[in-house]
């Protein structure tokens, strides 16, 4: 699983015209499943996210988790983050993970977070989808559940 996760002061994701998902200060986490991930992955980048030290503490240093500011999350399936741009000019989508699959793997990395506490906002699975985002600092960060080193 591919993630890009987003500090942000508000965000929003919106089907047509209606807003499906919104939250306020917290992380937008665009997720990416790939054809080989599993639960495992969906539990390290769940895990992670909720506990990503990246929010200034009161001295300004990037020492506090999303739960730790009681902060939300706004996770929304991105799919072309598992593209491959390396040959040619047109990204491969054949790392991705079929839909039935990467739906469930989306639903348990949803489910791991609001277990851990936070407020969790989501996107449409397979939607075409407009997602406003008010990057904090900017920050942002990209995890990767296979580059566990």
């Amino acid at each position: 699983m591919r993630a890009v996760i987003q500090r942000v002061t508000q965000s929003r994701v919106t089907v047509g015209e209606e807003v499906v998902g919104d939250i306020g200060p917290g992380l937008v986490v665009l997720l990416g499943v790939g054809h080989d991930d599993t639960g495992d992955d969906a539990r390290y980048l769940a895990d992670k996210v909720a506990n990503l030290r990246i929010f200034e503490d009161q001295e300004g240093r990037m020492n506090l988790s999303v739960l730790d500011t009681g902060g939300e999350v706004l996770a929304v399936s991105q799919f072309t983050l598992m593209g491959d741009c390396r040959k040619g000019r047109r990204p491969s989508f054949s790392g991705a993970a079929a839909a039935e699959a990467a739906e469930c793997l989306y639903e348990n990395f949803v489910a791991r977070l609001r277990e851990a506490g936070i407020p969790v906002n989501t996107g449409r699975f397979q939607t075409t989808m407009l997602v406003e985002i008010y990057n904090h600092g900017p920050v942002t960060m990209l995890l990767d559940s296979k580059k566990i080193f």
